[in-house]
């Protein structure tokens, strides 16, 4: 986990992903930090994050990343 939220702080230190629980539904995310935050993913555990899960239940907080890249 603290290599996810690592990635996630390094594309928006002004977030709270330990704590925030909304950040699609809450608009904290653009879809350009989701595009940077696949990318990132993808690369650093070695997934395939496709089009079909970018839903908002996947990221809308960092357990819920962390659970859809346990999935792979």
């Amino acid at each position: 986990m603290r290599e996810l939220i690592d990635i996630l702080e390094k594309i928006r230190p002004d977030v709270d992903f330990a704590k925030e629980r909304a950040l699609i539904d809450d608009g904290i995310l653009s879809s350009f930090d989701i595009i940077n935050i696949v990318t990132d993913i993808n690369l650093a555990f070695s997934v395939g994050i496709n089009v079909a899960d970018l839903i908002p239940e996947n990221f809308n907080s960092a357990d819920a990343m962390m659970a859809l890249i346990e999935s792979f």
